[in-house]
């Protein structure tokens, strides 16, 4: 099995901050050390693709960042701060939002209650659930990324149950997206959000995306600007 095995991948341009710094980190599975001294600067306002083939270890550098897995070692900074990440929970709080290879979505929910599950105790919803809606509507027209909230999530294509992760994303205030294996789903679906969705986060283009891929290297490179 190969690993992300480096030094230092996209560093930041001259007087362009990073947004996220991953340093010298290492990861370990067994005997498996998928992640090898692995440093990595997201500037502010990029879009930043990472690509390699199955075992490369992509997938659980962004787990680390997200806080599925704790390094052996390393870094990481968001911001130019120290950030230690224990679990999901301290990603969301940092900004940081992510959508899976696999999608994370209850079949049964509408995309609405899929949406809103875990934010339950956030101020939005605490306006009641047309406070909610009127968000979901609001961040599905600034996206491009529409879909009925009313629509049962186990019935709808694969390109609009990502659609649905990226909305849970954006919802929760993500400020970073993270995209797992993005070419992976409905290629309309993805393009468009992995090109300007982190730049128009609430109208600034500070916002990064990182987007990790092993599939269409070259469709991830495009809309990737590193």
């Amino acid at each position: 099995m190969s690993a992300i095995d480096g030094t230092d991948a996209g560093a930041a341009a001259p007087g362009c901050s990073p947004a996220i710094t991953l340093r010298d980190i290492n990861k370990r599975f067994g005997p498996v050390h998928a992640n090898r001294d692995v440093s990595l600067s997201v500037p502010a306002g990029t879009i930043h693709g990472i690509v390699g083939e199955n075992g490369a270890g992509k997938s659980t550098l962004m787990s680390i960042l997200y806080g599925f897995y704790q390094a052996d070692s390393g870094e990481i900074e968001v911001g130019g701060k120290p950030c230690s990440m224990h679990g999901p929970e301290d990603a969301l709080a940092a900004g940081i939002g992510m959508v899976h290879q696999h999608f994370m979505l209850v079949d049964v929910f509408t995309v609405l209650e899929n949406i809103l599950l875990g934010a339950e105790g956030g101020p939005l919803l605490a306006g009641g659930m047309a406070a909610a809606r009127a968000e979901v509507t609001r961040l599905e027209a600034e996206y491009g990324l529409e879909v009925d909230p009313d629509a049962v999530a186990g019935e709808l294509a694969v390109g609009l149950r990502q659609r649905v992760e990226l909305l849970k994303a954006l919802y929760r205030g993500a400020n970073i997206l993270i995209l797992d294996e993005p070419t992976g789903g409905s290629r309309t679906a993805v393009r468009y959000p992995a090109r300007h969705a982190g730049a128009r986060r609430n109208g600034n283009p500070d916002y990064p995306q990182i987007a990790g891929d092993h599939g269409d290297h070259r469709q991830c490179l495009g809309d990737a600007g590193r």
